[in-house]
């Protein structure tokens, strides 16, 4: 047997015939065809992006079935059908789809709308092709509150409106007034929060408490704690036979107390971050606090009330009243 020293790698296929070695090469696999590549091709009035998260909301297709991953492997003989909601493809449908939610108006006139707005509802759109009615579907936005926050919120009509407004937020010339119920008590009745925000880089969404981060002011003042028994509970129940949230959050045996909140500055989670650092997160904070991805119970944040100066008058001041879920301590 002659050996040339060198090492040879085993063929990939090979098999013995009269006692020689024949070689034989391995079939070239087909390119496998994905879902969203395919996409892609059949409709390049969208983008790559765009078309996965249609497929993941369930607007694909493949041979009469549902495909919900971008991945889904096709053949060549595979049928693919994009059926989008009509509120995605008609403006006119799409806006009564929003009228049907539209908040309760706090003020209204030429240049400016005032909502209540309740918890649940987007400040905007996420995305491109966002079925969910937003805020943006009644006005233009001029500041936004989190999805799980509720209370006053204005929006613009015209874009000078917006610009005059925006100016007013940016340079800390309008008064905001926030209502929360925290888990426990601060330990100092009434206080300024000084803490610099940051970027939390190891969860890009979520912000910290930490040096070098951007000047971040919140007065406080404990409004009203309580230990919540067994009979508070049950009040509890009751406020929330109307509502759309649980109240499941509330434990008894725990304290939970009302705070009065006034941001200097807004930054995007400011009062949750710094109510968070302080070791009183708000209840129902699936985020900063202990409640679980899954709760059915709201954030207990309420945007109570705005002070501002808008096109047709003089300085003004608007309140959104407490939701019920907030009469917890009478």
């Amino acid at each position: 047997m002659y050996r040339t020293g060198k090492k040879f790698s085993k063929p990939s296929l090979s098999r013995v015939i009269n006692g020689d070695l024949v070689l034989t090469e391995r079939d070239t696999k087909k390119p496998r065809i994905r879902l969203d590549h395919t996409l892609v091709e059949k409709y390049p009035d969208y983008n790559r992006n765009t078309l996965q998260s249609f497929i993941k909301l369930g607007y694909v297709q493949v041979d009469g079935k549902v495909a919900t991953k971008p991945n889904t492997p096709l053949t060549e003989d595979s049928v693919i059908e994009l059926i989008l909601p009509k509120t995605l493809t008609n403006a006119n449908l799409k806006q009564q789809e929003a009228d049907k939610v539209r908040p309760t108006t706090i003020y209204e006139d030429e240049h400016v709308v005032v909502f209540d707005k309740p918890a649940g509802l987007l400040s905007m759109a996420k995305g491109d092709y966002c079925l969910e009615p937003t805020l943006e579907d009644f006005g233009l936005l001029v500041h936004r509150l989190d999805r799980d926050t509720s209370g006053i919120v204005i929006l613009a009509k015209d874009a000078s409106t917006q610009t005059l407004l925006r100016k007013q937020f940016q340079d800390r010339k309008t008064h905001k007034t926030y209502y929360a119920i925290v888990e426990g008590c601060p330990k100092l009745t009434t206080a300024v929060i000084n803490l610099p925000i940051a970027r939390n880089l190891k969860h890009p969404t979520t912000f910290i408490v930490e040096a070098g981060g951007k000047e971040s002011e919140t007065f406080y003042q404990v409004l009203k704690t309580k230990k919540f028994t067994h009979s508070d509970l049950l009040k509890l129940k009751k406020n929330f036979a109307n509502s759309d949230f649980s109240g499941h959050e509330f434990k008894e045996g725990k304290t939970y107390s009302l705070i009065e909140l006034k941001p200097t500055t807004g930054r995007t989670h400011q009062l949750r971050v710094h109510l968070k650092y302080l070791g009183t997160p708000i209840v129902g904070d699936r985020v900063y606090g202990s409640a679980k991805p899954d709760s059915t119970d709201r954030l207990y944040l309420h945007a109570k009330a705005l002070e501002i100066t808008i096109p047709t008058s003089n300085r003004q001041i608007f309140e959104a009243p407490f939701p019920p879920e907030f009469n917890l301590f009478d």
